[in-house]
């Protein structure tokens, strides 16, 4: 990757600038530990996997909800990351986090451009299943995840792709470790 990633600190001082909340940054800082956990884990398995891109695009996932707490988020994040001039590989991570990912048809529905909304790369697929395994600052099993996916409506697509990223995920490291 030949564009720089900001530091750890850096990633903090862009999430406070941008107007995100304290629990937000906290969230985010959960989301990147547990996501470095499991890109750790992939390598082990000999999966190679961007530890810092990792690290950091766990951090910044949730930029956007600086500005709102809807789906559209991640829209907005990587408006946000676009304009500070964050490196791809980042503004990527923001924009495809959201669920198990969005469909091109729920994009359109959603009003969003034509883009690629599910994750694409494993360290976009590890911050996107890490961000499901958080709740707040805590972990939280996929089936509290999923159960919590339903209770809010959301249709069964959206439910089979976050199933499919635990599948894909758990088969690289094994099931993920977390409570019930």
């Amino acid at each position: 990757m030949s564009e720089k990633l900001p530091t750890r600190k850096e990633a903090l001082k862009l999430l406070r600038e941008a107007g995100c909340q304290d629990n937000v940054i906290k969230h985010c800082e959960a989301v990147a530990k547990l996501a470095v956990e499991i890109a750790k884990k992939c390598l082990q398995k000999g999966f190679m996997v961007n530890i810092e891109l990792v690290e950091i695009g766990g951090l910044l996932h949730d930029i956007g909800r600086s500005k709102t707490h809807g789906v559209d988020h991640a829209i907005i994040g990587a408006k946000i990351a676009e304009e500070l001039k964050l490196p791809k590989p980042i503004i990527a991570i923001i924009k495809r986090h959201v669920g198990g990912g969005i469909s091109a048809e729920e994009a359109e529905k959603l009003g969003w451009p034509a883009d690629i909304y599910t994750p694409q790369t494993i360290e976009e697929k590890i911050i996107s299943y890490a961000d499901k395994l958080i709740e707040g600052t805590q972990r939280v099993s996929i089936e509290r995840t999923i159960e919590k996916f339903q209770q809010n409506g959301l249709p069964p697509s959206v439910i089979n792709r976050i199933k499919k990223l635990h599948e894909e995920i758990s088969s690289l490291i094994g099931d993920c470790q977390c409570p019930k």
